[in-house]
């Protein structure tokens, strides 16, 4: 009964959204008014991530039955949003029914689509390791039509659609299945211990792709510190984030504060991980600068309760720090345009083992007969790679082809101090929303 009373009032208060152009001089607000429940502020900012938005302010509250936010957001130009299409598709999604975004899986599905199979990797992650995978799948007759794959502290986590390379639809017979799942595991596992090594076919589009790579990297518990990594990217020490928990005995929270270098889609990583952790923000703000976000949440678990103990209170510290380095873009931007072709991956992610490069990210993608692939490389040691090796590697590959995306951006001032309470000092006596040019009016 509970549960119809609270679809009954969600279809008698649907969510609402306003999206405006004119408040703010250098941002679009978007403003969104809902019943409360369990998830939504992960829906509506995954939705904004959806369309490559950048978040540079933002105000949360879902202290009771009511869910209100309010975000500044701008291209990825640095401009208000004025394409009408992306506006409509925003509208759309939020102020869709009931659900915004289809909810978190308890499991994985083993039916592929129509379209094509995609496929959950995760392990120990080793030099060569996403050239190997590849090579696997070409031998097998598989075309990785997009796939986005992660490292972060010798763990390594992808999902790959690919398809049959003769008929260009998904693969569903499950002798065949069986053969790539089979071997994957085996390169994953590579010569080491029996440890974790996952490869699972999913439902494509059930869950968002990101949101399964941090659930992917969560479960294989990446967070936990490995000392090897932490010795070598000495020079990574100025641009880690500056993660706190502190107790808000007052009004029974636990806040946490996070600085770090500003990029895109970090808001979803962090509210990704704080939801599927289980935890509620009742308050928060966000606010970044050239450089640097600044972002203050004041959470409970979903049992109601602040954080209890210590231990729990280092295991969420280290999962944000987790979920804010797993995107960040460690290594050379390498940029890859060209002809699709069926092995294309493959070759070129041989020409990069063979001179010793590593894959630290890597984002492929197939639009209109074109491979349009970003790859972020250091060398073996995780160091910077060498100028003359890039420089053989884009002979091998075609000048043209590949391209070096300069990242002239310095490294954000180191962390400072943070006196608990600014969000409930200053945004919390400002209902008006007056931080944000924004006047509420409820109807």
């Amino acid at each position: 009964m509970e549960d119809e009373y609270s679809k009954f009032v969600r279809r008698m208060n649907p969510p609402r959204v306003v999206i405006d152009n004119d408040t703010c001089e250098d941002a679009t607000v978007i403003q969104v008014d809902s019943v409360n429940k369990h998830g939504i502020l992960l829906d509506v900012v995954q939705v904004l991530a959806e369309v490559n938005l950048i978040i540079t302010k933002a105000y949360i509250s879902s202290d009771g039955v009511w869910f209100m936010d309010v975000f500044n957001v701008i291209d990825q130009n640095g401009k208000k949003i004025r394409d009408q299409d992306i506006i409509n598709y925003i509208q759309m999604r939020l102020e869709g029914n009931a659900s915004f975004v289809p909810s978190l899986r308890d499991s994985v599905g083993v039916m592929p689509s129509e379209e094509h199979t995609s496929i959950e990797l995760s392990g120990t992650d080793r030099p060569g390791l996403l050239s190997e995978v590849c090579a696997v799948l070409a031998d097998l007759h598989c075309n990785v039509v997009n796939a986005e794959i992660w490292t972060h502290n010798a763990r390594a986590a992808a999902v790959v659609h690919v398809t049959d390379d003769s008929t260009g639809c998904a693969i569903k017979d499950p002798n065949r299945l069986a053969t790539i799942k089979e071997l994957l595991c085996n390169v994953l596992r590579g010569n080491s211990e029996l440890k974790a090594a996952k490869m699972t076919l999913a439902t494509p589009g059930v869950t968002n792709r990101d949101r399964r790579l941090h659930q992917l990297m969560f479960a294989d518990r990446d967070y936990e510190k490995v000392e090897r990594a932490e010795l070598q990217r000495i020079e990574d020490k100025g641009s880690r984030p500056h993660v706190t928990a502190l107790d808000c005995s007052q009004k029974d929270y636990t806040v946490v504060t996070m600085r770090s270098k500003d990029r895109p889609k970090l808001l979803f990583d962090i509210i990704c991980t704080l939801t599927d952790m289980q935890y509620v923000v009742f308050h928060g703000m966000v606010n970044t600068g050239r450089m640097e976000a600044y972002q203050e949440f004041y959470i409970r678990h979903v049992d109601g309760l602040p954080i209890s103990s210590e231990a729990e209170r280092e295991r969420v510290v280290q999962c944000l720090e987790a979920a804010i380095e797993r995107r960040a873009s460690e290594g050379l931007e390498l940029q890859l345009c060209t002809d699709d072709r069926v092995g294309l991956l493959s070759d070129i992610t041989r020409i990069f083992r063979e001179n010793s490069l590593c894959v630290k990210r890597a984002e492929i993608s197939t639009k209109g007969g074109k491979a349009i692939d970003t790859f972020y490389v250091t060398d073996v040691t995780g160091n910077t790679v060498d100028p003359k090796i890039i420089d053989s590697v884009r002979r091998q590959i075609g000048q043209t082809i590949l391209q070096v995306k300069l990242n002239s951006s310095p490294p954000p001032k180191a962390p400072q101090g943070t006196t608990m309470g600014y969000l409930f000092g200053n945004l919390f006596k400002a209902r008006s929303f007056q931080n944000f040019k924004l006047i509420r009016s409820y109807s």
